[in-house]
């Protein structure tokens, strides 16, 4: 049985008077690619930012890698985010005045070393390689979308969260990028993707189903 490395027990998220989430109850597996799906302000986002710590819950608890992330400190959140998770969303957030290396380099600047090789290769493993020293702006959409998927692996991540991933690209970067994720998921990575887009789901092992922030279906597709 593999291993448990991502848990919520009766997970609830209220923001005022409103109940964002409601009693979810989740377990995702090492190496798993769960798709959470739903409509909008079903709580998908909710969802995601809880899971990269970049939210915190109001009751229940989330517990990543053998850890209650209710526990931590705000600073040890930062720590488990960095250390733990590769994050990936919809809106690029990339510096607009450093170049695609430059903006794979910062996130090993927060992570520990800067190693401009290994930014180069992260780069060239997206199929970046000749586009290293050109801002955002010279980039189309998939290509920053790569190099949002560079700086979200450059520093080995065990989980790969991705909001929205493909959500502002055309069909042809559309599958450039479910072939990332494709490759990802082979290497033996833990993937949770939210996405609209069912013939991307169709490709994880789970699609979750969120409505009005409760599981309203959990499904596994593969394996």
């Amino acid at each position: 049985m593999k291993k448990i490395v991502l848990e919520t027990k009766g997970l609830i998220k209220r923001f005022g008077s409103v109940t964002s989430l409601n009693n979810i109850n989740i377990q995702v597996a090492e190496g798993e690619w769960v798709s959470i799906m739903g409509p909008s302000g079903s709580g998908k986002t909710t969802m995601l930012n809880i899971l990269s710590c970049l939210d915190t819950l109001t009751e229940g608890q989330y517990i990543l890698d053998g850890v209650d992330t209710s526990m931590l400190t705000e600073k040890e959140q930062v720590v488990v985010r960095r250390e733990k998770i590769g994050l990936i969303f919809q809106q690029f957030h990339l510096v607009p005045y450093l170049t695609a290396l430059e903006n794979v380099m910062l996130a090993q600047y927060y992570h520990s070393i800067i190693d401009k090789n290994d930014a180069k290769e992260a780069l060239e493993h997206v199929g970046l390689g000749h586009r290293i020293n050109h801002l955002p702006s010279q980039l189309s959409g998939g290509e920053q979308q790569r190099v949002c998927i560079a700086r979200a692996l450059i520093n080995q991540p065990a989980i790969i969260l991705a909001d929205e991933p493909t959500g502002n690209l055309d069909e042809a970067n559309e599958e450039i990028i479910l072939n990332h994720f494709k490759g990802l998921h082979k290497e033996g990575r833990t993937i949770i993707l939210v996405t609209h887009n069912p013939e991307l789901a169709e490709f994880s092992d789970r699609v979750i189903r969120l409505h009005h922030g409760r599981v309203e279906e959990d499904v596994r597709l593969q394996g």
